[in-house]
């Protein structure tokens, strides 16, 4: 699995929430929305909720793939907290991107292809509630999620 596109979508999170973290000032949030570090502590269980499926697969368990605990609020403060706050979710997203991008390649078509049961919610809605093969989650990291949080830590950058 070519994971080029896994790399940059994480480069670009990350150097946008280098960017919210420098811009000084307090960002402005529209209602309901995350601060910065919410938007990285969710980005981080979301990563690590993917590596625990690609590790489930390769070692050949069974699994499923579940983004609802990324969006709870005590879930989230508490990842905040045992990170170390911005700088150590930036760390954390780096490594968990890291090894993502080590993993993917290391599988076989087949095993990209098992179909993990999913669950996948957006702002209360399910957008996704039946298996999808593994490759089509982490694309989707990169293609969807990387991306959408990305936009939202930039919105943040206070205006000059």
């Amino acid at each position: 699995m070519d994971t080029s596109a896994l790399q940059d979508a994480h480069r670009a999170l990350l150097d946008a929430a280098a960017t919210v973290a420098g811009a000084g000032g307090e960002p402005v949030r529209p209602p309901g929305e995350w601060n910065a570090d919410q938007v990285l502590a969710h980005v981080a269980l979301v990563n690590a909720a993917t590596i625990a499926a690609v590790a489930a697969v390769a070692s050949g368990v069974n699994t499923t793939y579940d983004n609802r605990a990324a969006h709870d609020p005590w879930t989230i403060e508490h990842t905040i907290a045992v990170a170390g706050g911005n700088a150590g979710l930036r760390d954390r997203i780096r490594r968990q991107g890291e090894a993502l991008c080590a993993l993917a390649p290391a599988l076989s078509d087949a095993e990209l292809g098992t179909r993990v049961p999913a669950r996948l919610v957006s702002h209360d809605t399910i957008m996704v509630d039946e298996p999808v093969p593994l490759r089509d989650l982490i694309a989707g990291l990169a293609g969807n999620e990387l991306p959408g949080h990305t936009d939202q830590l930039l919105a943040l950058v206070p205006a000059t």
